[in-house]
């Protein structure tokens, strides 16, 4: 059974407690990114990692009440690498962000430990107070290119955002969520720690398709049955072939 654990403060503890988390950044890296090379590259190049590191910094200027300060390092941040990531944010360990270029994480956004984000995501609010409003992330899990988590929302540990989703209600763990909004489907296979990082973020079960193409095939089935079996056509309706390619007049949906 896959557990799900809240993500833990990064208020690193002195110079070696930091280092360590670099150190633990560039690995979670290599291991994630097949066109890194060396360890020196990501360290030196890799924005979503110098990213996470102005942010150590500014979380825990935060935490003791340096906020105008640690606003001000995270717009700097901002500038340098295209990742916005709030003071207040609490980021996990082993936190890789790939490219990185358009991310936003909120205020109260919370992101477990080796979890993987592709550019343009957003981990947003869509409240006006002051309390939390954006969402936890658990541990392990991948977040696809512009996908969108709105609202104090938890995902459960080892899931699978698509690219492109818009998430709005919690998820389950051990989950994979595609479409606007999201559908929740249950892993067939579960992820575990023990597994290597799930980063097919572009495998997007067709739940919408699949259904329509069953109710078109059912439909069809019934009008053949029909005033006593009679064939039965009608130009609207498009059959998909094997290949799942549609067959047919052009049309717009």
């Amino acid at each position: 059974m896959t557990t799900q654990t809240m993500p833990v403060s990064n208020n690193f503890k002195g110079v070696f407690g930091f280092l360590m988390m670099v150190r633990q950044d560039v690995r979670s890296a290599l291991e994630r990114d097949p066109a890194a090379s060396s360890s020196l590259e990501i360290f030196l190049l890799y924005p979503g990692l110098h990213a996470i590191w102005v942010h150590r910094v500014t979380h825990w200027l935060w935490l003791h009440d340096v906020r105008l300060l640690a606003r001000w390092f995270s717009q700097l941040a901002r500038g340098l690498t295209g990742i916005e990531i709030h003071p207040g944010a609490t980021i996990g360990t082993g936190v890789f962000i790939d490219h990185g270029m358009g991310v936003v994480i909120g205020e109260t956004a919370e992101v477990g430990n080796d979890v993987t984000l592709y550019h343009g995501v957003t981990l947003g609010g869509t409240s006006l107070e002051k309390g939390k409003r954006h969402p936890t992330i658990g541990d392990r899990v991948t977040i696809g290119a512009g996908a969108k988590i709105l609202g104090n929302i938890m995902i459960g540990a080892d899931s699978r955002i698509g690219a492109n989703a818009v998430v709005v209600k919690p998820v389950p763990g051990n989950s994979v969520v595609v479409g606007v909004p999201g559908q929740i489907i249950k892993r067939s296979h579960l992820h575990s720690a023990t597994d290597a990082p799930d980063l097919n973020h572009t495998t997007l079960p067709d739940i919408i398709g699949v259904t329509i193409k069953e109710l078109m095939q059912r439909v069809e089935e019934l009008e053949n049955k029909s005033e006593g079996n009679k064939i039965v056509q009608h130009h609207y309706i498009h059959t998909p072939a094997p290949d799942d390619s549609w067959e047919g007049i052009d049309f717009a949906i």
